[in-house]
């Protein structure tokens, strides 16, 4: 019986959330074993019993070499490696892994010792995690990511209610969040006058539209709410707060980000905008619909668009009304 395992975690909210799937597998085909997690957004795991140990392994490689002690002191003979870099492969060396599981990848491969093939054509991102799972002999269940909300009293929703309150959104009148930002680069991101023009929709019907991003979309979420009336609360909330703020909305349009995974994962309905990625390698699973406008050069996969940006200018605020319309005629 295999005593302890460790699994890397992806680095990325998004690909963490697809991974819930091959978690769950893992937990329920082996239920005598000791897992530990490891990873940047581990913690957004912690209440889910997909892990014993939960550790947060910081992206900043000072805050990593100091977690990695803590992760060898697990002790664990084998390491389920998630990401595909070179980084979690050394990694797992370190942490004492003997049988160390993966998708051979690049000059890692020589350092896994339970190598995978890539699949050839590539799966959705939530199927190549269960590929490497089942590995470990465990056979994979349902395939869309589910992740528990937040108690309507717990104090990180007292505490989301309030911050929407703050803004100009408070309860009694229905809430639709746009999420304005993308770390994956600018492809990803709609065009700022279509924006105002879905947000202005939203106003129209009686609902509040919610606009949401990092701190660093803080300008245009400002522009798109002083042209709307949507309120902002781009970097205003915070990590930890993001799963209680998401099951405050009626709904959701966000690009091919992680806050999209994260959203459809609670039960939020998601209007996903797709441009210059596949959806069928990423596309959340559950209440979601995918947006998206044909050009000849979707998907390109560039981080900044070197042209027009078609992809995502042409997609326009009547569609993804439609699509929202679409999941809440479905849901109901």
């Amino acid at each position: 019986m295999l005593e302890r395992l460790i699994v890397r975690l992806p680095n990325w909210l998004g690909d963490t959330v697809m991974a819930v799937p091959a978690l769950r597998a893992l937990r329920e085909g082996l239920p005598g074993t000791r897992v530990l997690l490891a990873g940047p957004w581990a913690g957004l795991l912690a209440g889910e019993g997909l892990g014993d140990v939960v550790v947060v392994y910081p992206r900043a490689w000072s805050g990593r070499l100091a977690t990695a002690d803590t992760v060898r002191a697990f002790d664990a003979a084998t390491a389920l490696l998630l990401p595909n870099s070179l980084e979690s492969a050394l990694a797992a060396v370190y942490w004492g892994a003997r049988r160390r599981i993966g998708f051979a990848v690049g000059a890692r491969g020589v350092l896994l010792r339970d190598p995978v093939p890539l699949p050839a054509p590539r799966l959705h991102q939530i199927d190549e995690y269960l590929l490497l799972a089942a590995r470990l002999g465990v056979a994979a269940g349902a395939a869309e990511p589910r992740l528990r909300a937040p108690a309507p009293d717990a104090a990180v929703r007292r505490e989301a209610r309030r911050l929407l309150e703050e803004a100009g959104a408070p309860e009694g009148r229905a809430r639709v969040g746009v999420h304005v930002g993308a770390a994956y680069g600018s492809a990803k991101v709609w065009a700022r006058e279509r924006i105002v023009e879905f947000c202005a929709r939203v106003a129209s019907t009686g609902r509040t539209a919610v606009v949401l991003g990092a701190a660093r979309d803080a300008a245009l979420a400002a522009e798109v709410a002083a042209g709307s009336g949507a309120v902002s609360l781009a970097g205003r909330d915070r990590a930890e707060l993001l799963p209680a703020l998401l099951v405050e909305l009626e709904a959701l349009v966000c690009g091919d980000t992680g806050v999209a995974h994260l959203a459809a994962a609670l039960g939020t309905p998601v209007a996903a905008l797709f441009g210059p990625t596949d959806p069928r390698l990423t596309a959340p699973r559950g209440a979601a619909a995918v947006v998206r406008h044909a050009v000849p050069c979707a998907p390109c996969f560039y981080r900044t668009c070197p042209i027009e940006h078609p992809c995502m200018r042409g997609i326009d605020a009547e569609a993804v009304a439609r699509a929202l319309d679409g999941l809440r005629a479905g849901i109901a």
